[in-house]
C-alpha cells in the first residue's frame, strides 16, 4: 500500500528511516520523556518499536509517522494514528498519539502534528472518531488533547499495568469527525 507523507507549516510526518533509530533510542531512554510510561526502552526495544511502526505504515498507508523539522531536517519524535490495543475498555478504536524529544517540547509541534493527523483521519481515511489516552499525571499530553478540543471521556485502568502501579489509571479523550470543523478549524 502506498504510504502517506503529511506536511504542516513546520513538520513532515513521514515513513521511518534507518537514520531515525539513534535519535529515537535517545528519546526513549530520556527519563523525562518516559516519565509517564512504565520504563525507558533500551536500544533493541526502541529499534523494534520503530520497525513495528514502519511495518504498520507500509501495511495500511498510515500510522505513527516519524516527525522531521522542515527547517533543519532534525528528527523530532513521532505522531499519528494507530489501532488502540484490543485489551483497552474502549476498543476497537483508532488512537491519536505523539512522543517528542524533550528538545522539541513547548514549541507547539505535538499539537501541530496531532492536528494534521486528525485532519487526515477524518478526511482521506474517513474515520468518525479518534481517542487519546494518557496516565493521570501527564499534564503535557492532556494539554495537547485539550488544544485539539478533544472531550474528556473519563478514566480507566490500563490493563497492561498491574494493580497498584502508579501509572495504571489513565485519562481518556475523544474527538469526533463532526467536531473537527467546529472545534479545530473554527468553522
Amino acid at each position: 500500500m502506498p504510504t502517506t507523507e503529511l506536511l504542516t507549516p513546520r513538520l513532515r510526518l513521514r515513513p521511518w528511516r534507518a537514520s531515525d533509530l539513534e535519535p529515537f533510542a535517545a528519546l526513549n531512554t530520556d527519563p523525562e520523556v518516559m516519565r509517564h510510561f512504565p520504563a525507558p526502552l533500551g536500544r533493541a526495544d526502541s529499534d523494534a518499536m520503530a520497525g513495528r511502526l514502519q511495518a504498520l505504515i507500509e501495511q495500511r498507508g498510515w500510522g505513527f509517522w516519524a516527525l522531521e523539522r522542515l527547517d533543519t531536517g532534525a528528527f523530532v519524535g513521532y505522531a499519528g494514528l494507530g489501532q488502540a490495543p484490543q485489551a483497552l475498555p474502549f476498543a476497537p478504536a483508532v488512537e491519536i498519539g505523539w512522543r517528542l524529544a524533550r528538545a522539541h517540547w513547548g514549541l507547539g509541534l505535538a499539537s501541530e502534528a496531532a492536528r494534521r493527523s486528525a485532519e487526515h483521519a477524518f478526511g482521506p481515511l474517513g474515520l468518525t472518531e479518534l481517542v487519546a489516552f494518557t496516565a493521570l499525571g501527564n499534564q503535557r499530553s492532556r494539554a495537547v488533547m485539550q488544544r485539539l478540543c478533544m472531550r474528556e471521556a473519563g478514566q480507566f485502568d490500563h490493563p497492561a499495568l498491574p494493580h497498584g502501579h502508579l501509572l495504571r489509571r489513565h485519562w481518556l479523550y475523544r474527538l469526533e469527525r463532526a467536531d473537527l470543523a467546529s472545534r479545530i478549524l473554527g468553522a
